[in-house]
């Protein structure tokens, strides 16, 4: 789809949505690219199903895994195959067993339409990924000084939009955090902090650049019954039993 056919798209996402694929374009942004794929790819290979679908400026999606099919939308940009605004799918209830939004709520206009949106989207037991800034990290106070499209992301915290999962009907299943060096445009400082993946990635603390939240949408009807707790009887005691002669009964 062109963009004179999307002309009246709102002007002020379409503009949002650029400038972060820009932002994704550069260096730091190659940066958490690279740690995201391979977060992404991990937990990819564990799931399965017919259709998974992508929303994000991110530039390209990690291997699909055991999932058959693999679909991007959004804003009409490269790689994109449907066009589409971000609270507006083309895609009926319950079409995609996976749905991964990358940096989607980072750079939205409207968070929590977006996750509805995309929540709406995953079958009954399907799987909803999301990668995200984390504010608590050195890349989340980045933001706050950036003078480049960076400062415009939301930067929302994982225990916030793990709320908002719980609200729509999911239940969070991991937490993840990737990217541990600092956002310094020093290619020959990245290189010397590497080392800092390799600890990040086996201690897990949450001062990572970026999150990833695994959530598995809760088929409704189907919760176990309780099982009724068994009470002891107790143990049977003999009762006496009265003699009778045989004398009294003639």
């Amino acid at each position: 789809m062109t963009d004179q056919a999307f002309a009246q798209a709102d002007a002020e996402w379409l503009a949002l949505t650029r400038a972060a694929r820009a932002w994704l374009e550069g260096p730091l942004g190659q940066l958490l690219l690279v740690q995201e794929r391979r977060l992404l790819e991990e937990e990819l290979a564990r799931l399965f199903g017919g259709y998974l679908v992508h929303y994000g400026p991110a530039v390209e999606l990690a291997g699909c895994g055991q999932i058959q099919r693999s679909v991007r939308l959004g804003a009409p940009l490269p790689g994109v195959e449907i066009v589409c605004e971000e609270q507006a799918w083309p895609l009926s209830e319950h079409a995609a067993d996976v749905v991964v939004l990358q940096h989607g709520l980072d750079f939205s206009l409207s968070p929590h339409g977006l996750l509805r949106e995309a929540a709406h989207s995953v079958r009954p037991g399907g799987h909803l990924l999301i990668i995200g800034i984390n504010p608590w990290s050195t890349w989340g106070l980045r933001h706050w000084f950036a003078a480049d499209a960076f400062r415009e992301a939301r930067c929302i915290a994982p225990t916030r939009v793990g709320d908002w999962l719980n609200l729509l009907g999911f239940a969070l299943e991991k937490r993840r955090f990737g990217c541990y060096r600092p956002p310094l445009s020093s290619a020959v400082w990245q290189s010397r902090l590497e080392r800092l993946e390799r600890w990040g990635d086996r201690w897990q603390p949450s001062g990572a650049g970026f999150y990833l939240l695994v959530a598995r949408k809760i088929v409704m009807g189907l919760r176990p019954l309780r099982q009724a707790q068994r009470v002891p009887l107790g143990k049977l005691v003999p009762m006496p039993v009265a003699k009778i002669s045989r004398r009294d009964s003639e």
